[in-house]
């Protein structure tokens, strides 16, 4: 673990500066190790730790870290139904209990994703858990493609309250909808937290930077090849997609500028067409 290196990049625009309701993220441009839960603790303990010593308040990984994203068919041609359920981790399993300790020793806030087993069910999962080492949000991944075979889709969109305001959470594909974002933002979350998979190109950016305007929020999108952390304005604050294992550190500031978008200029009372086709 010695040899692993840790790059911290610290971005503090003029709109973010220092006082009262600004906070650190770190988010874990890690590269997990495939059906290993151990080398990949270990790894999210060492980055975590350095984080945690430079500053870092909330620290987040990539989608499915712990065991490595292998509920992908795509991305993993040797997944099998017994496989992925033998990996699978309860939220109070062995692993996400070391996880809770680890952010209590830190004292930080520790954005988990997780391949989660719940009794004959598995979920692609999110667990933020606090400085106490309690779990106080976890978000199932709602809106998968057809590489997920064995994974049960979410259908809530929890928030919960932090000194650092009102957070929900996204996994990878949901992204892509819009009104995943939008409930989250109507519900009151000030950041939203992405962990993520998959596609992070210039397309990815537009996205992402598109989610924090239309909703006036902050976006943390965290994949292992690229960290974003984009303002309420839809400007991007901090990123960094260079290739190999990284912390990137960035400031957050709640203040006036979230929810002073174009949302809320929203006419409900309208939008009947949209709610009439759910299903």
């Amino acid at each position: 673990m010695s040899a692993m290196r840790l790059l911290a990049v610290m971005v503090v625009s003029s709109a973010l500066a220092a006082g009262d309701g600004s906070y650190t993220v770190a988010g874990l441009r890690l590269m997990p190790k495939r059906w290993d839960k151990q080398a990949n603790f270990e790894k999210l303990s060492y980055y975590a730790r350095r984080a945690a010593e430079r500053g870092a308040e909330v620290v987040v990984t990539p989608e499915g870290f712990l065991e490595g994203y292998v509920g992908n068919e795509k991305a993993n041609k040797d997944l099998t139904r017994d496989r992925y359920f033998a990996i699978g981790e309860p939220v109070d399993g062995e692993m996400i209990g070391r996880c809770r300790n680890l952010a209590k020793e830190l004292g930080i806030y520790l954005v988990l994703g997780f391949a989660e087993r719940s009794g004959d069910q598995m979920r692609n999962s999110a667990a933020v858990i606090s400085p106490g080492g309690e779990i106080i949000l976890k978000y199932s991944k709602s809106h998968t493609a057809d590489d997920e075979p064995f994974n049960t889709k979410g259908r809530e969109f929890p928030v919960t309250d932090t000194p650092f305001g009102r957070w929900g959470a996204l996994i990878c594909m949901d992204r892509q909808l819009p009104e995943t974002s939008r409930i989250l933002a109507v519900k009151g979350a000030q950041i939203i937290l992405v962990p993520a998979w998959g596609m992070n190109n210039e397309t990815n950016d537009i996205m992402m930077r598109t989610r924090a305007y239309e909703n006036s929020v902050w976006v943390v999108f965290v994949h292992p090849e690229r960290v974003l952390v984009i303002d309420p304005s839809g400007k991007i604050t901090a990123e960094d997609g260079r290739g190999g294992d990284e912390a990137v550190l960035a400031e957050i500031r709640i203040d006036s500028r979230i929810g002073r978008g174009p949302i809320r200029h929203r006419r409900p009372e309208i939008y009947g067409e949209i709610l009439g086709q759910a299903k």
